[in-house]
């Protein structure tokens, strides 16, 4: 069994093309998440999978770049292809805008995947702080079984209290993370599965796992992390960056 960390990097971006190889302090984006998933103790292997010429280059004595087909419909569909896995390996989807990841967290989710359970995914979420972010589409819901595993993910505030106004100190409001751990096995059943109707709805692809019966266990953390969307997140995540480095 392999555990091999993924970060599917592509030019293409509505809100900020060419954000991958965009410098932060000096360094492309997606070095900044590749260093970052280098540093995990659970990985055996760390790829960037790619098919634009430019980030492979740019990655060259970084990290290992596999070239892969231009007209997948989503990341998940890229890590599959350069991943190759084997039934039992385990695959981990890192995202190429959050240079700020912590290799903590992959450990996690590879030592989750580990666990003897049965989980085909894992994923992570944290604690939904503000009713600003309970209301935003943009940020994604999920709740929980009782073993911390995912019943459902929504953009909608889920649960939703039938009277007043939601108890964010209640535990039950959670912030879904966009890293992702699979199974090999599960990984190509999911990508040759068509989009499901509820997927298609809420335009998220981890509620396909779970129309196909998958079981997914869910990483808590503190913290929802810096992601690069646009190019005003650039100053946030450098601020962030030094501040380490003093």
């Amino acid at each position: 069994m392999r555990v091999i960390g993924v970060i599917p990097s592509r030019w293409g971006s509505t809100r900020f093309p060419g954000k991958s190889l965009h410098p932060i302090c000096g360094k492309p984006l997606v070095q900044w998440v590749a260093e970052a998933a280098r540093r995990s103790r659970a990985l055996d292997e760390v790829l960037v999978a790619t098919d634009d010429r430019r980030i492979a280059d740019a990655l060259a004595g970084v990290a290992r770049v596999v070239m892969t087909r231009g007209d997948h419909p989503s990341g998940t569909d890229r890590v599959a292809e350069a991943a190759q896995a084997g039934d039992e390996d385990i695959i981990l989807n890192i995202q190429g805008d959050e240079p700020l990841i912590e290799p903590a967290l992959i450990d996690a989710l590879a030592d989750r995947m580990r666990d003897g359970h049965g989980w085909e995914m894992a994923t992570a979420a944290c604690p939904i702080t503000s009713a600003k972010d309970l209301e935003a589409r943009s940020v994604v819901k999920t709740v929980l079984t009782r073993d911390g595993g995912a019943l459902y993910f929504s953009r909608l505030p889920i649960p939703c209290r039938r009277d007043g106004e939601a108890d964010l100190s209640s535990g039950l409001y959670l912030r879904h993370l966009g890293i992702y751990a699979y199974r090999g096995d599960f990984l190509r059943r999911l990508v040759n599965e068509p989009p499901c109707p509820l997927e298609q709805t809420e335009c998220l692809e981890q509620l396909r796992a779970l129309y196909i019966g998958g079981r997914i266990a869910v990483i808590m953390t503190d913290s929802a992390g810096v992601g690069v969307d646009t190019p005003e997140d650039v100053a946030q995540v450098e601020a962030v960056l030094r501040a380490r480095q003093r």
